[in-house]
């Protein structure tokens, strides 16, 4: 072997250990890069997921709307991704939290419902409102009224009047819709003004039922939602309600007006149902794993008006569908059921509801991709 020959061999053999000595010292690096990418494609994925499925109940930046629990908070985001899994799979018994999963009778699969953990675990809120808001899928406002500064004064008057005034403000903005402007009941909800709920309860009765709600009924579990002095000062409105009917004191009541069949009431229920029932009814109604078929002859003829009304307002207890009553007002209501009633004309006698979607995704255990080390 000539000298020529030895130094070429030591150069090619050195050249090959440094290269390979760079891969290896450059080799966690790109391994941290293509677990950011991973993360990031995950995140768009889910968000688009979570906008079309998810903001409605708990709101356009995950801040959760009336009873459903925030998602934008550390507590969640540092939940374990095994317990993030199995909620959004099989959803939460006696809650308006369905199942999700494919194998469970929902409509995500392994895949997609690890994309949502990725928006809740890595995601930006304020991200995820903008492209809610771009889709046209933010929700809409609660039905909540207004009480005046007058009439906080008189309730501030009395004894303990600063709880009793913070419990009157929840209860306009959380209560009123199903309990009455005045606690007086309505078709959704009893009444709260009476003597006799006042002498049957305790207050750790009242404050039990507001916090953990009441399983099989539209009373939801607002414990989530409020914290314990927010429960305490509703509890104590609940039990001296008899003193503001004494001093005056009235919460107005929303008017709402009547049922609008115009071409822009059938738009307006159009907006509506393609941002609340969309996801479970499917787009044109015909039906998806989650819910029936709306947009048929079947359905449409053997429902009345008033009888859509009804399910839209109250829910179906035992169900996914949840009580609307409570977030939409009843000309929203009113609109949704004309959008609905306008399919009627040209609904098919018989519809098989949509079950796209198919199990599989990663082995049991293995999670996303995005998470491996």
């Amino acid at each position: 072997m000539t000298r020529e020959m030895m130094w070429t061999g030591f150069l090619a053999t050195l050249l090959i250990a440094v290269t390979l000595g760079t891969a290896a010292l450059r080799e966690p690096t790109r391994q941290a890069e293509a677990l950011i990418r991973l993360r990031e494609e995950a995140v768009a994925e889910g968000t688009d997921l979570f906008a079309e499925n998810c903001a409605v109940c708990h709101g356009a930046a995950g801040e959760g709307l009336g009873a459903t629990p925030a998602l934008n908070n550390e507590g969640v985001r540092a939940m374990d991704y095994e317990t993030l899994f199995r909620t959004i799979e099989r959803g939460r018994y006696n809650t308006a939290m369905a199942a999700y999963g494919v194998n469970e009778g929902g409509i995500f699969t392994d895949a997609q419902i690890d994309s949502l953990i990725a928006v809740i675990q890595f995601g930006d809120w304020q991200t995820v409102s903008a492209r809610v808001a771009e889709l046209g899928l933010t929700p809409p406002e609660a039905v909540a009224v207004e009480i005046s500064e007058e009439t906080l004064a008189s309730v501030q008057s009395l004894p303990d009047g600063e709880a009793l005034a913070n419990g009157l403000s929840l209860y306009a903005e959380n209560c009123a819709a199903c309990h009455g402007g005045n606690g007086e009941g309505t078709a959704l909800a009893p009444a709260l003004n009476a003597a006799e709920l006042r002498e049957r309860l305790s207050d750790g009765d009242i404050q039990r039922t507001i916090e953990q709600g009441v399983p099989g009924t539209l009373m939801a579990a607002w414990g989530a939602a409020l914290d314990g002095q927010e429960i305490a000062d509703l509890t104590l409105l609940i039990r001296r309600w008899d003193e503001l009917a004494a001093a005056g004191v009235e919460i107005p009541v929303v008017e709402a007006p009547p049922i609008d069949m115009s071409p822009e009431a059938v738009a307006e229920g159009e907006r509506l149902y393609s941002i609340l029932c969309a996801r479970c009814h499917g787009a044109e109604g015909y039906g998806t794993r989650m819910a029936p078929a709306l947009n048929s002859q079947t359905f449409l003829t053997q429902t009345s008006d008033a009888a859509i009304q009804q399910i839209i307002t109250l829910g179906v207890t035992g169900t996914a569908m949840p009580a609307w009553g409570g977030r939409l007002t009843e000309a929203d209501i009113a609109a949704l059921t004309a959008y609905l009633r306008s399919w009627e004309p040209t609904a098919p006698a018989i519809v098989d509801p949509s079950t796209s979607g198919q199990g599989g995704g990663l082995p049991a255990g293995a999670g996303p991709p995005w998470r491996r080390q």
